[in-house]
């Protein structure tokens, strides 16, 4: 298996920045960008997109096709337990706060 990806933005290719030049005098191209895949990006989105931009710029591309993979059909919920409880203030004041706490089911 190769240690680079090329990047997956659908514009990589167009942005006109110096490491994309490529070939000889006479027939340059605008080359899609190559990352290394190592310790820091490995099984995360950055070991396939070169930038924020081009991860962006795929994701509004394709978005509808990603969200058909696992549609939504039903909210999803988190039983949770609303407790109040009694602070005090920097000054010695009492003052009331919530405190949501998820319930485990386990």
């Amino acid at each position: 298996m190769s240690n680079y990806n090329w990047c997956h933005g659908p514009n990589c290719h167009t942005h006109k920045t110096q490491d994309r030049i490529r070939g000889v005098k006479g027939s340059k191209v605008l080359r899609t960008r190559k990352i290394a895949e190592n310790n820091w990006n490995k099984n995360s989105v950055w070991s396939v997109f070169c930038s924020q931009g081009c991860y962006t710029d795929f994701f509004y591309k394709y978005w509808q096709e990603v969200i058909a993979i696992a549609p939504r059909l039903e909210a999803l919920e988190t039983p949770i337990e609303v407790i109040t409880e009694t602070r005090q203030d920097y000054y010695g004041h009492d003052y009331k706060t919530k405190i949501i706490q998820a319930i485990d089911n386990a």
